[in-house]
């Protein structure tokens, strides 16, 4: 099993940064790449970015792509997620996620094997 844990959550003003983290502990030997997605009431999950654990290699959703930065601290387990430029509509609960098998659908929820509860991201206009 493998425990993911989030932080860095808050309530900013648009145009500010929040740096997220993500802890994964136990069963880690075994991880193929590491990703953030994010919920807004009332609509469904959607990928915000992924990074492979091996080679670092990044992935991007269009909405965020410039302004946010996936990165990894293989020695830690830990993922982060540096945030700026940020908007109203990057509001949600953003969730960390680990896959432990390859998949080229990097974007979607199914290719995840673990889930953390998820830090609440608040911009205010």
């Amino acid at each position: 099993q493998v425990r993911l844990v989030e932080s860095g959550g808050g309530l900013v003003q648009a145009g500010g940064s929040l740096r997220l983290s993500c802890a994964a502990s136990g069963r880690t030997s075994s991880v193929y790449a590491m990703g953030w997605f994010r919920q807004a009431p009332g609509k469904t999950r959607e990928f915000v970015a992924a990074i492979t654990w091996s080679l670092g290699r990044t992935y991007y959703a269009d909405s965020v792509k410039g302004r946010f930065t996936i990165s990894r601290d293989n020695a830690k387990d830990t993922i982060f997620l540096q945030m700026n430029r940020l908007k109203p509509e990057d509001t949600a609960i953003y969730y960390c996620s680990l896959a432990i098998y390859y998949s080229d659908r990097y974007y979607a929820p199914g290719a995840y094997n673990y889930w953390g509860r998820g830090t609440q991201v608040t911009v205010a206009s």
